[in-house]
């Protein structure tokens, strides 16, 4: 039984989740404060802002968990929480909480990589097994991972400049259509013409698996400010023929993944778990499902509410790790960066 921990970004979120023997897992329970309001006005996050939150909220929603989960804190196994990567002023609210309650109920306690709880997510929803191919798309990150297992894992491709959550954010910022800009731009979406405007595909011709989306985020602003002042309709146009954009970009760099899984991993079903708030985007959804039937591969996509962050997945994480015997030191450091195909990923290093 875990207590997992999140305050990477914008959620001070905490979760009790159960490992059992088996491998399956139980939700016990998982609470997430959003703090949308406090950094609506500024149009994205503002760190500080978010660090304040995370002090004055996070003992009010482990004790939340700790309740719904009907535990005292002592019950516990272990404590997790995410050390990275992330805002530092956030993470190091998570961690050091962690640590004092790990230090005061002599548990265990578990550095999470926020993106090893996204990558894992799937084998506590869904049950999957190693290895498969992961597509994280959120305000921070943008890649194409193989899973080979817990801790050991190949990035594919990643995102040269902006991620495509951070994209939808400045597009909805530029048509002020408010923030988060994800479910803004599309919501608005579904009123335009996404074949108005021909907004450019970056890096489309290019066989490696890496994502762009600066060019198209400037060929947005451009057009913009030449049909300025914009009408309810110009918006509308705009917005769908940019999720247009992202969306072919997408399934074309996931049709191109799942080909190379198969020649790398001629002995495993093809299998595509999606990952982050941008899962939650109903075009690339469509998208991605029609690119995996094409290509005979499953699609994997966990409930909204665990591709975006919450603790259940730091817990979950945790869990993982801990069966296979993770262990780390109270003075493990936390990190603004922390890509998931480094050596100290793995079981067995510190992650200090």
């Amino acid at each position: 039984m875990i207590l997992g921990i999140e305050t990477s970004c914008d959620e001070t979120a905490a979760a009790i989740v159960i490992r059992d023997q088996s491998g399956q897992g139980i939700i016990r329970s998982n609470v997430v404060r959003s703090q949308l309001d406090e950094h609506a006005a500024f149009g994205g996050v503002v760190p500080e802002l978010a660090a304040r939150a995370h002090v004055e909220w996070l003992d009010h929603i482990i004790a939340q968990a700790a309740d719904e989960a009907g535990i005292a804190l002592g019950d516990v196994d272990a404590i997790a929480a995410t050390a990275g990567p992330g805002l530092i002023g956030g993470v190091l609210v998570g961690l050091t909480t962690a640590k004092a309650l790990a230090a005061s109920l002599g548990k265990t306690l578990i550095a999470v990589n926020h993106l090893e709880g996204h990558a894992l997510t799937a084998r506590l929803t869904n049950n999957v097994q190693f290895p498969y191919l992961m597509l994280l798309v959120s305000g921070g990150h943008s890649q194409f991972v193989l899973v080979r297992g817990v801790g050991d894992y190949e990035r594919w491709g990643g995102t040269i400049d902006d991620a495509l959550g951070e994209a939808f954010d400045k597009v909805a910022k530029l048509l002020s259509l408010g923030h988060p800009g994800g479910p803004a731009v599309e919501q608005i979406a579904k009123s335009g013409d996404a074949k108005r405007f021909k907004f450019p595909r970056p890096l489309l011709r290019e066989a490696r698996l890496d994502f762009s989306f600066s060019g198209l985020k400037t060929a947005v602003r451009l057009q913009a400010e030449a049909l300025a002042p914009l009408t309810d309709q110009d918006v509308a146009d705009i917005a769908a023929s940019f999720q247009a954009a992202v969306t072919e970009v997408v399934a074309t760099r996931s049709r191109q993944a799942l080909e190379r899984f198969r020649v790398e991993m001629p002995d495993a079903p093809p299998q595509l778990v999606v990952a982050g708030g941008v899962a939650a985007n109903r075009a690339i959804a469509a998208a991605l499902t029609g690119v995996t039937e094409e290509m005979g591969a499953v699609l994997v996509v966990p409930p909204v509410a665990l591709c975006t962050d919450n603790g259940a997945m730091v817990a979950w994480a945790g869990a993982e790790r801990l069966a296979l015997g993770a262990d780390d030191r109270l003075d493990v450091a936390a990190r603004p960066r922390w890509p998931l195909d480094t050596p100290d990923m793995r079981i067995g290093h510190d992650a200090a």
